[in-house]
């Protein structure tokens, strides 16, 4: 069988009655075994995808088949599946088995999408480069020594590998739209609220979205249209309407965009990302469109904010995890205090445990109002400063990841050159606004370079609009 690059061919050949939804599960299974080494998926649905299949075989005879039948997605291993494990990439969680699905998932499933797998991902979304998960690493299947981005490294490398349809991930930093750089597919995260996080394993609860990775902006668009809105599981889901967005991709208007003249003048900006970038705003000048660099002097002020207040709310989160209820629990322990302190020093990575820690220490009654509450404060002045940009202009346009994908280990020794890697992610994740990365070349070694898009919150139809008229452009 072909490789399929988006849905509407998979609907084209069920149309045609030249496949069915059990030889297109048959086509990905394949695939996934085949490109095993790339250690995306870890585990694979194999006979529950098969059964799925068939009733949705059964359903399109009848005629009653949801929107995404024939739909093959794989989910973050973060993202619960009733009847199935879901670990987080951690020890800690070893052995626990969902007893919920993710509204998400659970969506997707009334509309009739297959889901095919469990994905790989960094232990609780903490990473940029998929190399701190219980399973092991995850490759970019463009070059096998380099990596694919995190935290949703195995979401993307998924559908960058057609291992799948699409794929969920989860986007808290950055952890969608980096790895969707790094692997040359596209990469969405919403407004923070648009999609519910019930089900969720939670890092950064004010932070954590929910993210689609797809090969076509049709395709995310609905699968968006189909897992967003309101959920009464999640009292911070938005009752604001979804729209069709699938259907609101024509672009036919003239726009202002706006370049942050902090990001292409940043010395951590890679030379050929940066000239990618601006053939892109040289492109928009053309076609009559406004493009104008502005200032935005808190960049320097965006990751401190970042990582003081969502490690602050790991710290709180991730204390649950004591292996006395479920998952993991050290066979070295004597006593109740013991049980603790040897279950999670041992059942969490050296990468969360750190993050625990500077959590803890911000949040302690000596440094709160210095380091945590004053974050909160600038998070707010950084949000202010956002929309008054997007008051005069429709976009802001910056590159997704200061550098193309690196090699193993390059940053292992250095955790601040790793954080560095979120330096133009975070914007969008500390407003809440919605931002998505989408491809714009490679660079000399042939590694795929990403364009970022944010826009106002709950205006993904435009963001979707203008994406896909951006990569038709180029």
């Amino acid at each position: 069988m072909e490789k399929f690059n988006s849905f509407d061919e998979i609907k084209n050949a069920l149309e045609k009655k030249a496949c069915t939804c059990q030889t297109i599960v048959n086509h990905y299974l394949t695939n996934i075994q085949s490109k095993a080494h790339l250690n995306a998926f870890v585990e694979v649905y194999e006979h529950a995808a098969r059964e799925q299949a068939l009733k949705v075989d059964d359903k399109i005879a009848q005629g009653i088949a949801g929107k995404l039948a024939g739909m093959v997605v794989g989910i973050k291993d973060v993202l619960n599946f009733a009847g199935h494990p879901a670990t987080a990439g951690s020890k800690i969680l070893e052995g626990y088995i969902s007893q919920h699905t993710a509204t998400a998932v659970q969506r997707l499933l009334e509309e009739d999408a297959i889901i095919i797998g469990r994905l790989n991902c960094d232990e609780f979304g903490m990473g940029s480069s998929n190399e701190n998960s219980v399973y092991g690493k995850v490759h970019n299947a463009l070059d096998f020594n380099k990596v694919p981005g995190g935290s949703s490294g195995g979401s993307a490398v998924a559908v960058q590998a057609n291992l799948c349809t699409v794929s969920l991930g989860s986007d808290t930093g950055g952890s969608v739209r980096q790895p969707a750089a790094f692997t040359g597919v596209i990469g969405m995260k919403p407004t923070y609220s648009r999609i519910s996080r019930w089900g969720l394993i939670a890092y950064a609860s004010s932070f954590d979205t929910i993210g689609i990775f797809s090969r076509t902006i049709q395709d995310n668009a609905l699968v968006m249209e189909v897992i967003a809105g309101y959920d009464e599981w999640d009292s911070t889901s938005s009752k604001k309407s979804v729209l069709s967005y699938s259907q609101l991709l024509p672009f036919n208007r003239k726009v202002k965009v706006a370049i942050l003249r902090e990001t292409l003048d940043s010395p951590a900006l890679q030379s050929e990302i940066k000239k990618n970038t601006e053939s892109v705003l040289a492109k928009l000048k053309k076609e009559g469109h406004q493009v104008e660099a502005v200032s935005f002097p808190l960049l320097k002020y965006l990751l401190p904010t970042y990582y003081i207040l969502s490690t602050a709310e790991a710290s709180t989160n991730l204390s649950r995890f004591d292996g006395v209820k479920y998952g993991y629990r050290s066979p070295k322990s004597t006593d109740l205090e013991s049980l603790y302190t040897k279950s999670r020093s041992e059942g969490f990575s050296e990468e969360v445990k750190r993050r625990i820690m500077l959590g803890t220490f911000v949040l302690s009654s000596n440094y709160y109002d210095a380091y945590f509450s004053k974050a909160q404060k600038v998070r707010r002045v950084i949000k202010e400063f956002t929309e008054q940009i997007l008051t005069t202009f429709d976009y802001i346009l910056l590159p997704t990841t200061p550098t193309t994908a690196f090699a193993f280990g390059e940053h292992g020794s250095d955790p601040l050159a790793m954080y560095l890697e979120d330096l133009f992610t975070v914007q969008a994740s500390v407003t809440g606004m919605p931002a998505i990365s989408i491809p714009n070349g490679k660079d000399e070694a042939g590694m795929p370079i990403g364009l970022q898009v944010i826009t106002n919150s709950f205006k993904e139809a435009d963001l979707y609009a203008f994406s896909d008229y951006l990569l038709k452009l180029n």
